[in-house]
């Protein structure tokens, strides 16, 4: 990795379509509208050709920067499978979390680096490994975990916690509604007794990343 940014943080979620991209996302917009030097990397990505705007998309759209530099070309795969199982069934040859994570590079004065991950954490991410190990690699300032805000919100990001022991780790309640008695109460339950770091909004993930 070249040029480490002044904050790197490493974006996982509970699981698939928690809506880990979004949250991402607006949160790399709401840092650049604050006038932060913010850039997003996606190491790999797997999709279904043609479903749609890709993470890179996304990501690139909010960052203000070209897809290929959020993803490299050859870590884009066409086919809707974790990216190892994807690679192999294109017949490319498998890949190591230690070259994704040789492969990122940043532009001179980023402030903050953001890198998403696949899946859940132990989702598997590279031949030998998974959003984990691409943590254990990068050592980040902060892992942001988001979760869905919902029924399950509380076992999900224990289970998805704790494969993180040792490094700061944020859960981000995605789809929170301040008006939902559950949704209030699985905010309070994990800060009170998960004792995990908890927010409901981009824009207060971005505000906690500026200071």
């Amino acid at each position: 990795m070249t040029n480490r940014p002044r904050q790197l943080v490493v974006v996982t979620g509970t699981g698939t379509e928690v809506g880990k991209t979004w949250f991402a996302a607006a949160t790399v917009a709401a840092l650049r509208e604050a006038g932060v030097r913010v850039a997003a990397r996606k190491p790999v990505q797997s999709f279904e050709s043609g479903a749609g705007p890709t993470d890179a998309d996304v990501l690139a759209g909010a960052s203000g920067e070209l897809p290929d530099e959020v993803c490299p070309p050859s870590r884009s795969l066409g086919v809707p499978m974790a990216p190892p199982m994807a690679a192999e069934s294109l017949g490319l040859p498998p890949f190591t979390v230690a070259e994704l994570a040789a492969e990122i590079g940043w532009p001179p004065g980023i402030e903050v680096g953001v890198v998403e991950g696949v899946g859940g954490p132990r989702s598997p991410l590279a031949a030998d490994g998974d959003t984990v190990d691409l943590v254990a690699a990068l050592r980040p300032d902060a892992v942001v975990l988001v979760a869905d805000a919902g029924l399950g919100a509380i076992n999900a990001v224990r289970l998805s916690v704790a494969p993180f022991d040792g490094h700061e780790v944020v859960a981000a309640l995605n789809r929170y509604d301040e008006t939902d008695d559950l949704h209030r109460r699985n905010r309070k339950w994990l800060s009170d007794h998960a004792r995990v770091e908890v927010v409901v909004a981009p824009d207060a993930l971005a505000t906690r990343l500026r200071n």
